[in-house]
């Protein structure tokens, strides 16, 4: 199991902005795909972004397209969500997740994904 722990989570108002960050404490978050997923009450979990090993390629959902921005820093094991223009349908736990499969590549799929932080909650009060 790789631990991967997520922080930056809390409760802002519409139109505000929060910084994600998925730590791993082994040097491995360097070597894989990396994806945030978020799960609000009542739905099923759904991808929020993607980004491939070197951060040169990267894929949002829809509905985050132009508000989000998903990085990493490679040397601090840690990937990062930056979200702006908060709405209160972002409210969910946001997850981070790493692939074992060919990091030069984005994924979509929950079941492309091995390994699962525990989750930080956003919550965006209107």
């Amino acid at each position: 199991q790789v631990p991967l722990v997520e922080s930056g989570g809390g409760l802002v108002q519409s139109g505000g902005s929060l910084r994600l960050a998925c730590a791993a404490t082994e040097s491995i978050i360097r070597l894989t795909a990396m994806g945030w997923y978020r799960q609000a009450p009542g739905k099923q979990r759904e991808l929020v972004a993607t980004i491939t090993e070197d951060g040169a390629s990267t894929l949002y959902a829809d509905s985050v397209k132009g508000r989000f921005t998903i990085s990493r820093d490679n040397a601090k094991d840690t990937v990062y969500l930056q979200m702006n223009s908060l709405k209160p349908e972002d409210t969910a736990i946001y997850y981070c997740a790493t692939s074992r499969l060919y990091a030069s590549m984005c994924y979509r799929a929950i079941a492309d994904y091995d390994y699962w932080g525990q989750g930080t909650q956003v919550t965006v009060s209107s």
